[in-house]
C-alpha cells in the first residue's frame, strides 16, 4: 500500500463534509469527513477504482480522473501537483547523485555579487550549499561560515528550524515558520521519493522532534517562493524581510533563497547594520540617516 497517496487522500477527505459538498450525510460517521464511496460519487469514478487508487494499486490514473477527484476534494493548483506526483510513482525516477551536490561557480559569483539581498544557495532538501556574509550573519552566525564546504555537516535550514534553539529564537514568528518549511518539504518529497537523504532527513525529524511529527502527519503541501518573513535577530533587533525562491536554470533542483527589506524602513537599517558586524553603530543611527 502506497501510504504516502493513501494518507494525502484521507486527510483530504477528512477537510470536507458531506454538507459542504451538497450531499446528504446518512448514518453515524467513525471518522470525519467524507467517505470513499461518496467522494468517488462526486469524481465519477466507482468506489472499487477509487479504492485501489487509495491504496496505491493503480498507477496509471489518467488526468482526466485526478483533475476529478482534485476537484471534488477542492485541491489548490499545489495540493492537485502534488496528487500528481503521489499517484505516478513510475513516472518520478530519477538517477541519484553519484557525487555530492555543489553550487556552480556562476551561482557562487551572483552571491558575492548582491549587496544588501542575504542571498543561500541550496538543494531540494534545503541543505546550504554556500551563502552570502549577510545571509551567514542573518540567519547563522553561530555556524562556522565555511561550514557550507563539507557535504557531509552542511548546514540544513529545516533542520536548523527544529532541531536548532539558536534559530528556533530568530524567528518571531516560528509556528507560521514551521508551517510553511513542513509544508514546502512535503512537495519535494512527493516529486522525490527516490532521494534516500531525503527521507533520511525527513525520518530524524520525525524523531527528534515532535513538532515536525505533528505537522508532517497532516500532510500540508504549499510551495513556497515567495513572502514575508519575520526575525528577531539577536544582534539588531527585529526585522521583517521579503523573501523569494528561485529555480535555479538547470536540471539540479538548485534554489535561490533570497532576503531583501523595504527601501527607508527599520528593517532596512537593521539589514545594514547587520551587514557591518566589523563595525557595528548603533542602530538608531543607521535609522535616523535613512530617514533623511
Amino acid at each position: 500500500m502506497d501510504t504516502e497517496l493513501g494518507d494525502f487522500l484521507r486527510t483530504r477527505r477528512a477537510r470536507l463534509s458531506p454538507e459542504e459538498v451538497g450531499m446528504t450525510s446518512y448514518g453515524a460517521r467513525r471518522v470525519p469527513g467524507l467517505r470513499r464511496e461518496e467522494l468517488a460519487q462526486l469524481a465519477g469514478v466507482s468506489v472499487t477504482y477509487y479504492t485501489r487508487l487509495e491504496q496505491g494499486q493503480s498507477q496509471n490514473a489518467s488526468d482526466d480522473v485526478l483533475d476529478a477527484i482534485a476537484r471534488a476534494l477542492r485541491l489548490d493548483e499545489d495540493e492537485t501537483a502534488h496528487l500528481r506526483d503521489l499517484a505516478r510513482p513510475g513516472r518520478r525516477k530519477r538517477k541519484p547523485a553519484s557525487r555530492p551536490e555543489q553550487a556552480r561557480p556562476g551561482t557562487l559569483q551572483l552571491l558575492n555579487a548582491m549587496d544588501g539581498v542575504a542571498a543561500v544557495a541550496m538543494d531540494r532538501r534545503s541543505d546550504v550549499l554556500a551563502w552570502n556574509p549577510l545571509a551567514h550573519q542573518l540567519l547563522a552566525g553561530h555556524y562556522a561560515f565555511d561550514s557550507t564546504s563539507s557535504a557531509a555537516n552542511r548546514p540544513n535550514l529545516t533542520r536548523m528550524l527544529f532541531l536548532d534553539p539558536h534559530t528556533r529564537e530568530l524567528y518571531s514568528r516560528w509556528n507560521d515558520e514551521a508551517k510553511r518549511s513542513v509544508a514546502s518539504l512535503r512537495l519535494v518529497a512527493g516529486r522525490h521519493p527516490d532521494d534516500r537523504h531525503l527521507a533520511e532527513l525527513i525520518g530524524e525529524l520525525s524523531m527528534r522532534s515532535t513538532e515536525f511529527a505533528a505537522l508532517w502527519s497532516r500532510h500540508p503541501v504549499l510551495n513556497c517562493t515567495f513572502g514575508v518573513k519575520h526575525f528577531a535577530h539577536p544582534a539588531v533587533g527585529s526585522l521583517d524581510l521579503h523573501f523569494e525562491v528561485l529555480q535555479m536554470p538547470d536540471h539540479s533542483a538548485h534554489r535561490l533563497l533570497m532576503y531583501s527589506a523595504e527601501p527607508g524602513t527599520p528593517s532596512e537599517a537593521a539589514l545594514r547594520l547587520l551587514d557591518r558586524p566589523a563595525a557595528p553603530r548603533p542602530i538608531a543611527e543607521i535609522i535616523e540617516q535613512t530617514d533623511h
